[in-house]
């Protein structure tokens, strides 16, 4: 399949990489994580489970011809979490999502990610106007969107919870580019 995106983006730290079912056994660490769950499942996942949001996760790059990318470390290709472009079925509109997978958190990984996907996205999907959808009590990825630029435009009940669109503007509005810097995390892969 052509996909209309690239398979591979790569930041200072990061290759952001079409997810493939190889990144499971490393991405069940985040869907068994009761705290890294709270927002995304809303409860910890067993294997079968996760293995079917990975399957997901690769299946919407076959729906849509984009998805969410793994994030792995440069240094030693170690899987730190997800972030990419996600519009499942009962989304309002495509959005900008990303999650890290415990011990990850704080380094900056997300951001970095979340703007070169957001650049990305403009240049080969310049007709979607990506938004994050983020549950009112995740005040980690708010802080981020805000950080990444997005604006709040409007709040509503979403899955029986309170939720926020946070809208991105285009990379050429926020003057945004790729950020981090060079840190050894390889020691943290499980």
């Amino acid at each position: 399949m052509t996909y209309r995106i690239p398979e591979l983006i790569s930041t200072s730290r990061l290759n952001l990489v079409k997810v493939t079912i190889e990144d499971w056994p490393s991405l069940h660490n985040f869907y068994k994580d009761i705290e890294a769950t709270r927002y995304t499942t809303g409860r910890p996942l067993s294997e079968g489970e996760s293995w079917r949001i990975v399957a997901a996760l690769i299946g919407h790059w076959q729906i849509h011809g984009y998805g969410p990318y793994s994030l792995k470390l440069k240094d030693c290709g170690a899987v730190v979490g997800v972030v990419g472009l996600w519009y499942p079925g009962d989304w309002p509109e495509p959005e900008i999502m990303w999650s890290l997978i415990p011990g990850f958190s704080g380094k900056g990984y997300a951001q970095e990610a979340a703007l070169a996907v957001r650049q990305m996205a403009a240049a080969y999907l310049p007709e979607l106007h990506l938004i994050s959808l983020i549950f009112a009590q995740n005040r980690p990825s708010r802080k981020l969107a805000e950080t990444l630029g997005a604006t709040l435009e409007k709040r509503f009940l979403f899955r029986n919870k309170e939720a926020l669109i946070y809208r991105h503007r285009s990379p050429s509005d926020t003057g945004q580019g790729d950020t981090g810097e060079n840190s050894d995390q390889c020691d943290k892969a499980v």
